[in-house]
């Protein structure tokens, strides 16, 4: 009976109950992206760094992969130590390396990865064959569409280029046997990857045997501590990133993210409180003259209460429902924009939609439309009847 007389003084107002749910809807959409923002990056890089199982990355002391020249001298011999150990099931070695695909008197330069294809961890195959051959690649699409290459050709590809005397290094004859997805890598960014062996020897680190990383998967992932000293005991010059410390890092990068979040969520919690409230006291407000007579004839005054808590809860639950919608458009929208930010892997997400960030955005504009009820349902419950009445009357 209640929200009976709830929907039905809802109706009575058509135009003003649409244009508050659609306040709640742009505040609900709103607060639902912040909550995403406030943990999607966040939780879409753990998926990225454990999506292939490596729970270690082992990179030179002192610096991160691929960001400079450092790279770690004989990696045969780490990789055969490394699996020697029982707890450790996988070791994957990659060589990072630019190179150049010649074209006539011009090239194209793209990055690339040596790695084992037996134990690689960074591109899943999408088409053709693996690069198991000492002359085979495979490549992403940004790499064969800006080269006009196909599976199946032959492509000139070096590894160095002096400026002074104009000339290539490190040149080979390589075929494409295969096009793949690569994981860590930005969006747009051309790659290829070749055997760790012949990536070597096009850029000269054959000799000493060099290799950028390692990733380290164990067949236990709670041993990652105890692996972790043995690793930094055994190789003072290696540095050992585990998943949980790469998250640390994360969590420090990202305390802008959810600050922000964190702030812009408040807001709009306090406007589709503030909202809600002032359109349910105006409405209390008209039909002052209706609640005493309501009172005068022995509805209780908990009746009135929660009438009016019912007409403010349904606006925020309808709003919210129709701003989970929205907010879910919106950051696609988004996430569009701030997946183009330059070196940010192409698999990470900035909004990343999880069951419960719906259900938290709308439990907590639930609450806010409850509460919103309440102060000017406690102050039409506590009108004075008589004098009430009479003022009524008078006017």
């Amino acid at each position: 009976m209640r929200l009976v007389l709830a929907l039905a003084s809802l109706r009575r107002n058509r135009a003003r109950t649409i244009l508050a749910v659609l306040g709640v809807a742009i505040a609900a959409a709103m607060l639902l992206d912040m909550v995403m923002l406030s943990t999607g990056m966040r939780e879409s890089f753990r998926e990225l760094l454990l999506s292939r199982g490596f729970q270690m990355r082992l990179t030179p002391r002192g610096t991160l992969p691929f960001d400079t020249e450092a790279s770690i001298p004989g990696a045969t011999g780490i990789v055969a130590t490394l699996r020697a150990r029982p707890e450790i099931d996988l070791v994957s070695p990659v060589l990072g390396a630019s190179v150049h695909v010649l074209r006539g008197d011009s090239s194209i330069t793209s990055f690339a990865l040596g790695v084992d294809p037996a134990a690689q961890g960074d591109y899943q195959l999408a088409a053709g064959a693996d690069a198991l051959a000492p002359n085979a690649i495979v490549a992403n699409d940004d790499f064969l569409r800006a080269t006009g290459a196909r599976v199946g050709d032959t492509l000139r590809i070096a590894a160095g280029y002096d400026p002074q005397l104009r000339s290539h290094s490190g040149e080979r004859a390589l075929v494409v046997a295969g096009r793949a997805r690569f994981l860590y890598l930005a969006a747009g960014q051309l790659a290829i990857a070749a055997p760790l062996r012949t990536l070597q020897q096009m850029t000269g680190a054959a000799r000493e045997d060099r290799a950028s990383l390692f990733m380290v998967r164990l067949r236990d992932a709670s041993k990652v501590k105890d692996v972790s000293r043995w690793i930094r005991t055994e190789f003072p010059a290696i540095d050992v990133i585990s998943t949980a410390d790469a998250m640390a890092r994360v969590d420090e990068r990202l305390s802008y993210f959810r600050q922000l979040s964190a702030i812009l969520g408040a807001v709009s919690l306090v406007v589709g409180f503030l909202l809600v409230t002032t359109l349910v006291t105006v409405s209390v407000n008209e039909r002052v003259g209706e609640i005493v007579v309501m009172r005068a004839i022995g509805i209780s005054r908990l009746h009135i209460v929660e009438q009016i808590v019912l007409e403010g809860t349904a606006m925020s639950v309808v709003g919210a429902v129709l701003g989970t919608g929205l907010g879910l458009i919106t950051a696609r929208y988004l996430n569009t924009i701030l997946s183009r930010f330059p070196g940010l892997p192409a698999a990470i997400d900035f909004f990343l939609f999880q069951p419960r960030d719906a259900w938290t955005a709308i439990g907590l504009l639930t609450a806010c439309g409850v509460l919103a009820g309440l102060y000017p349902a406690w102050r039409a419950a506590s009108l004075p009847l008589a004098h009430t009445l009479r003022e009524e009357a008078v006017a």
